[in-house]
């Protein structure tokens, strides 16, 4: 049997007996249920042997993005990875997540810091209102993250909001998907940012779409807040 066929029906199995079980009215039932889903779990995690750095693409008109990738940031510091990330919108900002994360950017004696930030932006277009500069500070960010993912010291790097200069035209997608081939093997990539391009999506490993349901500045005229948006 085709291994990956066979990881499908093991996940569709496992699917098929979490709503089963939920189904379940008797005690002894659902044991037996949870019994055999315990069974299907540990052989889809005998089956997942493959280990590689992964392309993820944060997307979608949602809120969101830039905090999911922060999450894979701290949890990657936790472990002791080295870790950068590239602001290519936001950088004139100071944003609490990079107040946070500061104690992660002072070097200890004798070694490198384990997170490096570059606020490379200077801010949203309609702010800069330059599209020529605009242009010029997206190339240099870029540049930035070429140098970065050369480097295999860096386990995780970020790339935050560079789907918004992939969608204004300040990068082209193909150059960004040259450079992402050219990372080490086990260098996780993180873009984020809405309107991320089909040929981009196409060459991720993990994407995720965040979708707007509500939110409180549209529908209530509520202004942005710390701790909320910055």
């Amino acid at each position: 049997m085709n291994p990956v066929n066979s990881g499908v029906d093991v996940d569709r199995e496992a699917e098929q007996l979490n709503e089963e079980a939920t189904a379940s009215s008797s005690d002894e039932r659902y044991r037996q249920k949870m019994q055999r889903r315990k069974e299907v779990q540990q052989q889809r995690l005998a089956e997942r042997t493959v280990e590689k750095g992964l392309i993820v693409v944060n997307t979608g008109n949602g809120k969101g993005k830039t905090t999911a990738a922060l999450g894979m940031v701290l949890r990657s510091l936790g472990h002791g990875y080295r870790v950068a990330i590239v602001q290519f919108i936001k950088g004139a900002w100071e944003p609490a997540e990079k107040a946070a994360l500061s104690p992660w950017t002072q070097a200890q004696e004798g070694q490198s810091p384990q997170l490096e930030f570059y606020a490379m932006g200077e801010g949203f277009t309609w702010e800069t209102q330059d599209r020529e500069r605009d242009i010029q500070k997206a190339k240099e960010a870029w540049e930035r993250a070429i140098a970065l993912l050369q480097n295999p010291d860096y386990r995780l790097i970020l790339l935050d909001e560079i789907n918004i200069a992939l969608k204004l035209g300040y990068l082209s997608v193909e150059e960004v998907l040259a450079g992402l081939a050219q990372k080490p093997p086990m260098t996780h990539m993180i873009l984020t940012g809405r309107g991320a391009p089909a040929a981009l999506i196409e060459q991720a490993d993990l994407v995720t779409e965040m979708t707007l349901v509500k939110h409180p500045f549209r529908e209530q005229g509520v202004k942005a807040q710390a701790g909320i948006e910055f």
